[in-house]
Protein backbone atom coordinates (compact mmCIF):
# COMPACT_ATOMS: atom_id res chain seq x y z
CA UNK A 1 0.00 0.00 0.00
CA UNK A 2 1.35 3.42 -0.96
CA UNK A 3 1.10 6.06 1.69
CA UNK A 4 1.20 9.70 0.72
CA UNK A 5 2.73 11.97 3.30
CA UNK A 6 1.44 15.54 3.28
CA UNK A 7 3.96 18.05 4.46
CA UNK A 8 3.33 21.75 4.61
CA UNK A 9 6.29 24.05 4.51
CA UNK A 10 5.60 27.49 5.91
CA UNK A 11 7.32 30.13 3.83
CA UNK A 12 6.55 33.23 5.89
CA UNK A 13 7.06 33.51 9.64
CA UNK A 14 6.03 36.70 11.42
CA UNK A 15 8.47 37.04 14.30
CA UNK A 16 7.57 38.88 17.47
CA UNK A 17 9.87 39.82 20.33
CA UNK A 18 8.30 40.25 23.78
CA UNK A 19 9.57 41.67 27.04
CA UNK A 20 7.92 38.64 28.73
CA UNK A 21 8.09 35.72 26.31
CA UNK A 22 6.49 33.22 28.71
CA UNK A 23 3.44 35.47 29.17
CA UNK A 24 3.24 35.86 25.39
CA UNK A 25 3.21 32.07 24.89
CA UNK A 26 0.41 31.75 27.45
CA UNK A 27 -1.65 34.47 25.77
CA UNK A 28 -1.10 33.15 22.26
CA UNK A 29 -1.95 29.53 23.13
CA UNK A 30 -4.77 30.07 25.63
CA UNK A 31 -6.15 33.31 24.25
CA UNK A 32 -5.84 32.96 20.51
CA UNK A 33 -5.54 29.19 20.06
CA UNK A 34 -2.01 28.77 18.72
CA UNK A 35 -0.32 25.42 19.28
CA UNK A 36 3.18 25.46 20.74
CA UNK A 37 5.42 23.41 18.45
CA UNK A 38 8.87 24.18 19.87
CA UNK A 39 10.41 26.36 22.55
CA UNK A 40 14.08 26.79 23.43
CA UNK A 41 15.36 28.66 26.50
CA UNK A 42 17.28 31.90 26.24
CA UNK A 43 20.18 33.24 28.27
CA UNK A 44 18.12 34.77 31.10
CA UNK A 45 16.07 32.71 33.56
CA UNK A 46 12.66 31.99 32.00
CA UNK A 47 13.46 33.72 28.71
CA UNK A 48 12.73 32.21 25.31
CA UNK A 49 15.44 32.11 22.67
CA UNK A 50 13.06 30.80 20.02
CA UNK A 51 9.54 29.44 20.03
CA UNK A 52 7.41 28.30 17.12
CA UNK A 53 3.64 28.38 17.32
CA UNK A 54 1.37 26.83 14.72
CA UNK A 55 -1.88 28.47 13.71
CA UNK A 56 -4.38 25.59 13.33
CA UNK A 57 -5.80 26.72 9.93
CA UNK A 58 -2.21 27.02 8.64
CA UNK A 59 0.92 29.05 9.17
CA UNK A 60 2.54 30.14 12.37
CA UNK A 61 4.54 32.74 14.26
CA UNK A 62 7.90 32.78 15.99
CA UNK A 63 8.24 34.34 19.43
CA UNK A 64 11.24 35.22 21.55
CA UNK A 65 12.09 37.18 24.68
CA UNK A 66 14.10 40.40 24.55
CA UNK A 67 16.48 38.96 27.16
CA UNK A 68 17.13 35.77 25.19
CA UNK A 69 20.73 36.78 24.42
CA UNK A 70 23.43 37.95 26.78
CA UNK A 71 23.94 41.00 24.55
CA UNK A 72 21.06 43.05 23.09
CA UNK A 73 20.63 43.14 19.31
CA UNK A 74 18.55 45.01 16.71
CA UNK A 75 15.52 42.72 17.13
CA UNK A 76 15.15 43.72 20.78
CA UNK A 77 13.92 47.12 19.56
CA UNK A 78 10.71 45.39 18.44
CA UNK A 79 9.53 45.42 22.05
CA UNK A 80 9.42 49.22 21.87
CA UNK A 81 6.76 49.31 19.15
CA UNK A 82 3.48 47.58 18.38
CA UNK A 83 3.62 44.73 15.91
CA UNK A 84 0.61 43.43 13.95
CA UNK A 85 -0.48 40.02 12.64
CA UNK A 86 -3.66 38.99 10.82
CA UNK A 87 -5.13 35.53 11.49
CA UNK A 88 -7.72 33.72 9.37
CA UNK A 89 -10.38 32.04 11.51
CA UNK A 90 -13.74 30.53 10.57
CA UNK A 91 -15.43 31.42 13.87
CA UNK A 92 -14.11 34.79 15.13
CA UNK A 93 -17.21 35.29 17.32
CA UNK A 94 -16.22 32.32 19.47
CA UNK A 95 -12.55 33.29 19.60
CA UNK A 96 -13.10 36.87 20.80
CA UNK A 97 -14.33 35.90 24.27
CA UNK A 98 -11.41 33.49 24.67
CA UNK A 99 -8.93 36.22 23.73
CA UNK A 100 -10.47 38.72 26.18
CA UNK A 101 -10.40 36.14 28.98
CA UNK A 102 -6.67 35.71 28.34
CA UNK A 103 -5.98 39.44 28.71
CA UNK A 104 -6.63 40.91 25.26
CA UNK A 105 -7.89 44.48 24.88
CA UNK A 106 -10.40 45.12 22.11
CA UNK A 107 -9.05 47.51 19.49
CA UNK A 108 -11.75 46.95 16.85
CA UNK A 109 -15.05 45.38 17.85
CA UNK A 110 -16.35 42.29 16.10
CA UNK A 111 -18.00 43.39 12.86
CA UNK A 112 -18.79 42.55 9.27
CA UNK A 113 -16.60 44.31 6.71
CA UNK A 114 -17.78 45.51 3.30
CA UNK A 115 -15.24 43.18 1.65
CA UNK A 116 -16.99 40.15 3.15
CA UNK A 117 -14.93 39.41 6.22
CA UNK A 118 -16.16 39.14 9.78
CA UNK A 119 -13.63 39.75 12.47
CA UNK A 120 -12.10 41.83 15.23
CA UNK A 121 -8.77 43.24 16.40
CA UNK A 122 -7.29 42.99 19.87
CA UNK A 123 -4.07 44.08 21.55
CA UNK A 124 -2.14 41.50 23.52
CA UNK A 125 -0.81 42.37 27.01
CA UNK A 126 2.29 44.03 25.47
CA UNK A 127 0.28 46.05 22.92
CA UNK A 128 0.82 43.99 19.77
CA UNK A 129 -2.20 43.94 17.49
CA UNK A 130 -3.88 40.69 16.47
CA UNK A 131 -6.61 40.95 13.85
CA UNK A 132 -8.80 37.90 13.36
CA UNK A 133 -11.20 37.48 10.47
CA UNK A 134 -12.80 35.19 7.97
CA UNK A 135 -11.11 36.89 4.99
CA UNK A 136 -8.62 34.45 3.47
CA UNK A 137 -7.06 36.77 0.90
CA UNK A 138 -7.62 36.73 -2.83
CA UNK A 139 -7.78 33.32 -4.47
CA UNK A 140 -4.78 32.72 -6.74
Amino acid sequence: MNMTKNETVIGVWPTLVYRDGQAALKFLTEGLGFTLVASYPGAAEGSIAHAELAWPPGGGVMVSSADRNAEPNEFDKLTEQSQSVYLVHDAPDALLAQAIAAGATIVRELRDEDYGSRGFSVADPEGNLWSVGTYRGEIR
